[in-house]
């Protein structure tokens, strides 16, 4: 029996799929632009502060617009209110800043309570309003 007629028939074939194989493109990474927070160059304005007051029942109204109810002690939608705040404050180059205005009337616990939600929200400038200020 010959072998050499069955090698070339080897060859031509090897020869065959090589050439009509199309090289295989390997898997990459696609660079895309996905929507989010983008750091400006320029500060824009945003309110400088962020004002929450405590009433005496234990209502927090963050601008004018209540939050979470008077019972809750873990203050989830003020969290993440704070966090989108504190975010957006960081994108604009500028400080988030919080004043904090409870009532005379208002328990230390729901103060500590808002305090607790500032330092989980990563904010560092919180102040109290001095209410002496705004009967004047």
């Amino acid at each position: 029996m010959q072998m050499g007629p069955m090698i070339d028939m080897v060859f031509l074939l090897l020869v065959f799929f090589m050439v009509t194989a199309k090289p295989v493109k390997q898997e990459s990474d696609i660079n895309i632009g996905l929507p989010g927070t983008v750091a400006q160059e320029e500060a824009l304005d945003i309110p400088d502060e962020q004002r929450i007051f405590i009433r005496p029942d234990g209502q927090i109204i963050l601008n004018d617009q209540p939050m979470d109810s008077p019972t809750s002690e873990t203050l989830p939608t003020l969290l993440a209110t704070l966090k989108r705040f504190k975010e957006t404050a960081e994108a604009n180059k500028s400080e988030a800043l919080i004043t904090i205005d409870a009532d005379d009337a208002a328990s230390h616990q729901r103060i500590v309570a808002v305090l607790n939600v500032c330092a989980q929200a990563k904010i560092t400038g919180v102040t109290f309003a001095d209410t002496a200020e705004e009967e004047t």
